[in-house]
């Protein structure tokens, strides 16, 4: 289990597709989690019916910009279908580590906020589906 909290730790600490704004970005979304302040923007480049690139940008907890960072680093590249059926179960198996029900929405944020900025919406508020 350490290796886990080790890669949450290393994600946290240097996180992937983090940082500036996507100049080409055709979708967007952001949102926060009010409970613990988490804030999530993500960006995103669909061409082809593909992410082409994506990036995210806020401030949180270790998971929830862990979370990003590893959510954003398996779907890039990835189709829209593919994108849209990823469900949160296998969301979490990808982070590999358990989580309270407090973590659990931290880590949620981003998988929420990339399925809102695929899906085209305008900072509505979306529940996270299975």
């Amino acid at each position: 289990m350490d290796i886990y909290r080790e890669w949450i730790l290393e994600h946290y600490k240097n996180p992937q597709n983090f940082g500036e704004e996507l100049p080409d970005a055709t979708h967007s979304f952001e949102d926060g989690n009010p409970s613990c302040g988490d804030h999530l923007a993500v960006q995103l480049k669909i061409q082809n019916d593909r992410i082409e690139d994506i990036r995210f940008r806020g401030q949180g907890c270790a998971i929830s910009i862990a979370s990003a960072s590893i959510l954003s680093e398996h779907v890039k590249g990835k189709s829209l279908e593919e994108v849209r059926n990823l469900t949160k179960d296998e969301f979490l198996k990808l982070l590999g580590i358990p989580l309270s029900p407090i973590r659990l929405k931290c880590a949620l944020l981003s998988f929420k906020v990339l399925k809102a900025a695929l899906y085209g919406l305008d900072r509505a508020r979306v529940e996270v589906g299975e």
